[in-house]
């Protein structure tokens, strides 16, 4: 059973911009502390193997340099890379490259974990969706770790799936996509346009899967 407020208690979230030589980009920040050490989350953040448990089969090269291929999802290059401290890599997904960076700390005898995701975002995407149409998902990803790191089994990916759409997984991925609202209003968005960008990506996120002939 998971505690999804707890879960999402457990998050800080925060929004900035960064500027690039391509120009202004977006920065959307998450962090969470695990109980565990910091060289024990490296490896579970870095290890295939483990990255499958919790958050989904990666292949390629992960060492500097290397090439990474994230099964349906993003590929990318790993640009930096500080064992146990931190990594950076392009995120490369549907034509567009964005970039993250991994921190690791110790944190009163426990480990966080800080990932920033820098991305390019229309006026027009961030205006209709908000920060949820990520952040919702790295949200996912850092309950996925909680799990794993507290020794759950590695996560099936149907059952992932079904538990989006429970009862209990519509409650996270709205609470998620309240908690990205609120960083969007703190980040200076007019309350009245961040509330209808946080209403239609959980309906996007919650929609039922169509079905099939």
């Amino acid at each position: 059973m998971i505690d999804v407020r707890h879960q999402i208690s457990a998050v800080r979230r925060q929004l900035g911009s960064r500027t690039l030589e391509a120009g202004e980009a977006r920065v959307l920040s998450v962090s969470q502390v695990y109980d565990t050490t910091v060289e024990d989350l490296w490896d579970a953040v870095t290890t295939p193997e483990r990255i499958a448990r919790w958050f989904m089969p990666v292949s390629g090269d992960l060492r500097l340099h290397g090439r990474f291929q994230l099964e349906g999802n993003a590929s990318g290059t790993i640009e930096r890379c500080d064992p146990p401290k931190s990594f950076a890599a392009t995120w490369e997904y549907g034509g567009e490259v964005s970039w993250i960076e991994v921190r690791l700390s110790a944190d009163d005898g426990k480990a966080r974990f800080e990932l920033e995701h820098t991305a390019h975002v229309s006026d027009e995407l961030w205006a209709q969706f908000g920060p949820g149409a990520v952040g919702i998902g790295w949200d996912m990803a850092l309950m996925g770790l909680a799990l794993h790191v507290a020794g759950a089994p590695q996560v099936d990916p149907q059952e992932s799936a079904a538990w989006t759409m429970s009862d209990e997984g519509r409650r996270f991925l709205t609470e998620s996509g309240e908690r990205w609202y609120e960083a969007n209003v703190g980040a200076g968005t007019d309350p009245a346009e961040a509330r209808a960008a946080a209403d239609r990506v959980v309906a996007a996120y919650t929609a039922p899967p169509p079905e099939q002939d």
